[in-house]
């Protein structure tokens, strides 16, 4: 079994959104997202890959499809095949977000 400590991918830049592959497999596709100040990433999307949205440390404004909300350390969200995912540090501290996309985007 190979494990990872996911602090380890936790690293900021000053001028756009970090991101760290965690595992990436046929089937799953995982990344960590740093985010600070107004640092943000997206629109983006995949017809074929559902994904999940964990807020590991901080407060992110997200959108999927239409819908708006704040999501705070702890909180998540499905982003179904075919729904525009943007989300943006919303605190003055940074954010850690994971993302999972199954299966991997194209």
């Amino acid at each position: 079994m190979k494990t990872r400590k996911v602090t380890d991918l936790v690293h900021f830049e000053d001028d756009a959104a970090r991101t760290e592959i965690l595992y990436e497999t046929p089937q799953l596709f995982s990344q960590v997202v740093c985010v600070q100040g107004s640092q943000g990433i997206g629109p983006m999307s995949d017809a074929s890959s559902d994904g999940l949205l964990v807020v590991l440390a901080g407060e992110i404004a997200t959108q999927i499809g239409k819908a708006r909300t704040r999501m705070q350390q702890w909180e998540a969200a499905l982003v179904r095949a075919g729904e525009e995912l943007t989300f943006r540090n919303a605190s003055e501290e940074p954010s850690v977000v994971l993302l999972v996309l199954a299966p991997p985007p194209a």
